[in-house]
């Protein structure tokens, strides 16, 4: 080889590594440069997607400019991708898109389940949830799904969710029962979970719920029947939990296992899931000896010991409602 040769295949080398030093400097510059994304947008990366795939679906969603300087990126790093439900910022750098995507920072979703709702209901709502995946093939006894906020996943399945909400209910149950205040009339926590259930359908009031559980442990207590109208509204909406009209005096004879106007103690099951408000009441209830309550118009409740006392709150609470019917006549 000639010297004029050897000075052409050097130089030829040195410029072809500053034109590869130069690309891969540009490569790096445009992998931490803020992206094309004029607003914040989500991203759902679906679950075996390979570099290439997630790198494509970023550049369709306008998140990276290129999927070329992602892919590299993220292959030169030797990351792991996860899939999920990503929120992106505006503006975000490949390489942030990717710190997000390999940390699994996935947008979570709430879903309220409120006190006092049936497993039906519940159901319901997990159902409808766009969220959730797959069908709901769990079965779930009633009373035993933790009323609360939950939060989810996309594509996490119905059955996990509710699988939680049971298991959080459960724990919470064994918790409260050990500490349960001494001498109950409560032969296990079913019972508790029953009582509690029929505490929660009958008052929203926090101060009220230790009164109501002292009523029915004193009706319990004498062998009274509890006479509940949230349990014939049971047994009456097939478990819904909810009439679309008012009680009658033959919903109060109707033969079902949860009427705690004709059966005696407590009914078959828990009438809804019970919060944990209501499960403390229940096992940490009020001292006193009532033995009826009645709705006092404002909200709460009419507390009497005797039969007489009881007559002449609802002869006030049936006062009332009249006189409200009447204003709302203008008569």
């Amino acid at each position: 080889m000639t010297r004029a040769a050897f000075r052409i295949l050097v130089g030829g080398a040195v410029l072809a590594g500053l034109l590869i030093g130069g690309a891969a400097w540009d490569g790096h510059r445009r992998f931490g440069a803020p992206g094309p994304l004029a607003q914040p947008a989500t991203v759902i990366i679906p679950k075996g997607a390979g570099t290439e795939l997630i790198a494509q679906t970023l550049e369709a969603a306008g998140v990276v400019s290129s999927r070329w300087i992602f892919a590299i990126g993220a292959k030169l790093r030797h990351v792991s991708l996860k899939a999920g439900e990503y929120a992106f910022p505006a503006r975000v750098s490949p390489e942030e898109a990717m710190a997000i995507i390999v940390d699994g920072r996935v947008v979570i979703h709430k879903l309220t389940v409120a006190e006092g709702l049936t497993v039906r209901q519940v159901v319901d709502l997990v159902t409808e949830s766009d969220v959730l995946a797959g069908s709901v093939t769990r079965k779930v006894e009633e009373g035993w799904l933790l009323p609360e906020t939950w939060h989810m996943t996309r594509d996490e399945t119905r059955d996990e969710v509710l699988g939680r909400m049971e298991k959080a209910m459960r724990q919470t149950v064994d918790v409260l029962w050990v500490a349960r205040a001494p001498g109950l009339a409560l032969k296990s926590k079913e019972e508790a979970v029953i009582l509690a259930s029929m505490v929660e359908r009958e008052t929203a009031l926090d101060a009220e719920r230790p009164l109501v559980a002292a009523v029915f442990y004193n009706r319990l207590a004498k062998h009274m029947r509890l006479q509940s109208d949230p349990t014939v509204i049971y047994g009456l909406s097939d478990g819904w939990g909810e009439l679309d009209r008012d009680l009658t005096r033959d919903d109060l004879q109707a033969r079902t296992p949860w009427n705690t106007y004709v059966i005696d103690g407590l009914p078959r099951t828990p009438i809804a899931n019970p919060g944990r408000a209501a499960l403390e009441a229940v096992l940490h209830p009020a001292t006193s000896d009532a033995l009826y309550f009645v709705a006092d118009g404002r909200g709460g409740h009419a507390f009497a010991r005797t039969l007489d006392e009881h007559n002449a709150n609802v002869a006030r609470w049936r006062k009332m409602m009249g006189e409200r019917k009447t204003e709302g006549t203008g008569e």
